[in-house]
């Protein structure tokens, strides 16, 4: 087989990859089994054996191959005062799909399971505000980089041009200043012609 002819079937069978490259990229929806976890997983009630509800899930564990490895889930308190957060392995838990939802149980859960479970840390402090809203800026700034600069640059221009229109009547402003001024000065001056009025 000649070289031409191996390069011509080289290049065929990388162009005929390309379009499975990109089906493999995006997805346009999801299927009948899938479901987006903060529509249906993040904030549900999990319940123990007895259907009794012990808290709610409140957040994924992703390991480093992007899977789900377990949830953490708020436990005890009242309204989330005094509440603890603990990590449950994914395998632990019932997740069952219903009409209504996701019905999601702990069967291991008791009260005293739960009240001596460890306090789940994290590895990393969560995001302050402040950081949350400058990578939000700084995302902004790089979406409409192009638009922003366009922007400064009309700006920039509607002021020369204001500038450049106001000038003339900023100086008529200036030169009737400077007259009203002068003309107040002269009248505060002391005259210099004789005093006209009568002696006694």
């Amino acid at each position: 087989m000649s070289l031409r002819i191996l390069a011509i079937t080289f290049l065929a069978l990388a162009a005929g990859s390309l379009p499975a490259l990109a089906d493999d990229v995006f997805v346009s929806e999801q299927t009948p089994t899938q479901y987006l976890a903060r529509d249906r997983l993040l904030g549900v009630n999990v319940h123990d054996g007895d259907g009794k509800v012990i808290g709610h899930i409140e957040d994924l564990i992703v390991d480093n191959d992007n899977k789900i490895a377990g949830v953490i889930i708020g436990v005890g308190g009242l309204l989330g005062v005094g509440e603890k957060q603990v990590g449950v392995n994914l395998p632990a838990l019932g997740i069952e799909a219903t009409d209504k939802g996701v019905n999601v149980t702990l069967p291991a859960a008791t009260k005293e399971a739960l009240a001596s479970a460890p306090e789940y840390k994290r590895s990393n402090p969560p995001k302050g505000w402040l950081q949350r809203a400058t990578e939000t800026g700084a995302e902004i700034r790089d979406k409409s980089g192009p638009a922003y600069e366009k922007a400064k640059a009309a700006a920039k221009d509607a002021y020369e041009s204001a500038k450049e229109k106001a000038k003339p009547a900023l100086e008529k402003a200036k030169q009737e200043a400077q007259d009203a001024l002068d003309a107040a000065k002269r009248a505060s001056e002391p005259s210099d012609t004789p005093d006209a009025s009568p002696k006694n």
